[in-house]
């Protein structure tokens, strides 16, 4: 019998065996900015993304499997889904007590290391320097247990796990959510957008 986080798993990942592999073919997925990938989230997962918002799928975090697709529906999938609105991040304040409960269990360990990057980007994505320097941490054990072959992979994570930990440590908080979220964007935040790299 399927399990009912398989499908999230499933299309997410893709059927790739090796982190190089799946990541070379996911990538646009992951990290892209496409109207047809997020209507497609939209359709086969709203549903599910809108129960996990609400609080209704505390069974699926009762395995690793499921507590990482429970993560990707709070943290990445609204990303998606909500693009450029405020409830793009309406799953941060649920996926980071998540992750903690998830880490404290060891569950983390007993995923894939590219499914792993997936549990350590909600604490990237926080705006918390405290979660930010646990972030980077994350990154830093991911990429020393990895093999050498993956090592540049993994090192290019670390890396977007460092640039975001800069921003927080500077600002506080992202300043490109700051026109979605309605906030007021300070001299420096404003010319610190105008750079390269700026944008995550």
């Amino acid at each position: 019998m399927t399990q009912p986080w398989q499908p999230v798993l499933d299309w997410w990942f893709g059927p790739g065996k090796t982190a190089a592999e799946v990541s070379a073919r996911q990538l646009p997925l992951w990290f892209g900015k496409r109207a047809s990938q997020d209507a497609e989230a939209q359709q086969r997962f709203g549903h599910l993304v809108e129960q996990a918002l609400s609080g209704q799928l505390p069974e699926w975090s009762a395995t690793p499997d499921g507590w990482l697709a429970h993560i990707l529906l709070l943290d990445q999938l609204p990303r998606m889904i909500y693009r450029d609105t405020p409830k793009a991040f309406a799953g941060d304040r649920l996926s980071q007590p998540l992750l903690r409960m998830g880490l404290e269990k060891g569950w983390d360990q007993q995923l894939k290391p590219i499914q792993r990057l997936f549990a350590y980007l909600v604490y990237e994505h926080a705006e918390d320097l405290v979660l930010q320097d646990q972030a980077v941490e994350l990154f830093e054990k991911l990429l020393a247990q990895v093999p050498p072959d993956e090592h540049e992979l993994f090192a290019g994570y670390l890396d977007y796990a460092e640039r975001h930990q800069r921003v927080i440590a500077r600002f506080g908080r992202f300043p490109h959510r700051n026109q979605i979220l309605g906030r007021t964007s300070s001299a420096q935040e404003s010319a610190f957008l105008q750079e390269p790299g700026s944008s995550f």
